[in-house]
């Protein structure tokens, strides 16, 4: 998608100290709105809420009438409801303490129905034997693997007997099926077409059997980013995308056939020139996703010519082929190529609207503990 090559300025961006991140609440609602439009029905949509972890942006998808959420950690539930989210999943299986601090969310928080995940009877007969001493009353999805092999059951005969045994129990819900297949990345959407639907294939086959069994309302919960322009066309499922909200360099380039556009990046500043053909910026590990390689952590919008050499705590240097075009001070605006994991370094995004910095939004569900 086309767009102003200069979006990312503001007036005061000198002001912020770095390294920061800076959300652009306008775009992010354009984002929100371009979601909505290619699932077609708002009550299609669960977006994940491991993205952003801000009150303020949950607030965005309330008022664009989103009601399902998804989320990774207690906190991040506890954030949601916090919020008045009326339903939210907890994409996780809670085992030891979790499951106490699940059941107590559902204490404290009666207003929003709250679910989780479940991929084998021992955990299911756990979280089960609490929930029934507390007379709480449970949800739960299916976890499936459709072949990330991170979590969840095959959907094999085995997975249907066990929703098939849960389904009779009492004191517990099973709503359906969740599927997530984060490993379908390809650039090309045929080739990831194909491969979502063949690793969709075996979920559409057990819901099927489920509903020759006599369950009813098997709901489908599917997917993450890569595979939401192809879910987005079944209308029997709910998806369940995250990075939408504030998109990022690596589905950028990825995920070239969606409408979707940065509303997110951080600054920083070149803090050091240690040679002519060199300068270091204070990006370091504490700033920035690392998990991938070097030149895959920050695509610069206001910096042509640097190559990444290496990459500290609170430090990122590079090497530069323009020597006369960077001086200490000077500040560098970039786009993560992982925002997830970025945002989570931040107590705090800096907003800008109209061109100038209107406020901030807390990350407050970066925190592994709220108050539950």
């Amino acid at each position: 998608m086309k767009q102003d090559p200069s979006w990312f300025l503001f007036e005061g961006m000198e002001t912020l100290d770095s390294p920061a991140l800076v959300v652009y609440p306008d775009r992010v609602k354009q984002n929100i709105a371009s979601a909505i439009r290619m699932v077609g029905d708002v009550k299609r949509l669960r977006p994940h809420a491991k993205t952003h972890k801000s009150p303020d942006l949950t607030q965005l998808l309330l008022q664009a009438g989103i009601q399902q959420f998804k989320c990774s950690t207690i906190a991040e539930a506890e954030m949601l409801a916090i919020q008045a989210a009326p339903d939210v999943l907890l994409a996780y299986q809670p085992v030891g303490p979790k499951i106490d601090r699940f059941l107590k969310l559902m204490q404290v928080y009666p207003d929003t129905r709250f679910s989780c995940l479940i991929d084998n009877g021992t955990s299911a007969e756990m979280l089960l034997e609490k929930a029934n001493a507390l007379r709480l009353s449970i949800s739960v999805y299916l976890d499936l693997d459709v072949g990330m092999h991170r979590t969840g059951m095959k959907p094999d005969d085995s997975a249907v007997d066990l929703f098939l045994s849960l389904y009779q129990r009492e004191g517990i819900t099973v709503k359906g099926l969740h599927a997530y297949d984060g490993h379908i990345t390809d650039p090309d959407l045929q080739v990831r077409k194909q491969r979502v639907e063949a690793a969709f294939a075996p979920v559409w086959k057990m819901k099927s059997i489920l509903q020759e069994r006599g369950c009813k309302n098997v709901e489908i919960i599917a997917g993450g980013m890569p595979s939401f322009p192809i879910l987005a066309s079944y209308p029997d499922l709910v998806c369940s995308p995250g990075t939408f909200v504030y998109w990022d360099q690596s589905y950028s380039e990825k995920l070239s056939d969606t409408p979707f556009i940065p509303a997110a990046v951080v600054l920083s500043r070149v803090v050091s020139r240690p040679d002519s053909n060199r300068i270091t910026t204070d990006l370091g590990h504490k700033s920035i996703a690392s998990e991938n390689s070097l030149d895959k952590r920050v695509h610069w919008l206001n910096a042509a010519g640097l190559t990444p050499v290496g990459h500290s705590e609170e430090h990122f240097f590079f090497t530069t082929t323009e020597t006369d075009a960077f001086q200490v001070g000077d500040v560098l605006v970039g786009l993560p190529w992982h925002i997830c994991p970025t945002v989570a370094l931040y107590e705090k995004a800096f907003t800008v609207e109209e061109g100038k910095i209107s406020g901030e939004w807390k990350t407050t569900a970066r925190d592994r503990r709220l108050s539950l």
